[in-house]
């Protein structure tokens, strides 16, 4: 089951959602910790909607583990049924091995994107720290911070995972 982290005193989950606004969801992907960011994008007004992480069990075999971040995926596409996906592109790897689950990781994701007919967004890094912070060679911090700055949140949200899946979604917003 995902963690999950909502704002509960703003939307439900239950969610209805005006004509202009687009409800975004943003994922860093990878094998033991997927992060997700769901914001919704009234009129240029971004707000947050939920956050968290889908984590897999790193004793279970690869293929049951990728197999979990499409049925977690599932289930958070059909509670806030997002207009769109944002997805980082996946960037140089000092470790091949780490690469791999992540680019798998990343097709599931595309694949169940896909599946439930969303347009996808895709995104790089430099591109994300750009769209939030203005600047390419932004820190995590200083990204962590800008997020929560623009969504207007008490606290920098955590697990970093998550922080980064907000951060690709208001890329994403800032796109579109």
């Amino acid at each position: 089951m995902p963690f999950l982290k909502k704002q509960a005193h703003k939307l439900s989950p239950i969610i209805t959602v005006k004509n202009d606004s687009k409800i975004i969801l943003g994922i860093d992907p990878g094998l033991a910790t997927t992060g997700f960011g769901v914001i919704n994008n009234d009129k240029n007004k971004l707000s947050l909607i939920a956050y968290g992480c889908i984590l897999t069990k790193c004793g279970l075999p690869h293929a049951e583990r990728l197999k979990q971040i499409n049925e977690e995926l599932k289930k958070i596409i059909d509670q806030y049924k997002p207009n769109a996906i944002a997805v980082e592109q996946l960037f140089f790897y000092n470790n091949a091995k780490t690469a791999f689950a992540v680019g798998e990781a990343r097709g599931v994701i595309i694949l169940t994107a896909c599946q439930n007919h969303l347009p996808i967004f895709e995104c790089t890094p430099l591109q994300v720290k750009q769209a939030v912070s203005a600047y390419g060679k932004a820190d995590k911090l200083q990204v962590q911070k800008m997020v929560k700055l623009i969504l207007n949140l008490k606290e920098i949200p955590k697990p970093d995972d998550a922080a980064d899946a907000l951060a690709i979604a208001i890329c994403c917003a800032n796109s579109i």
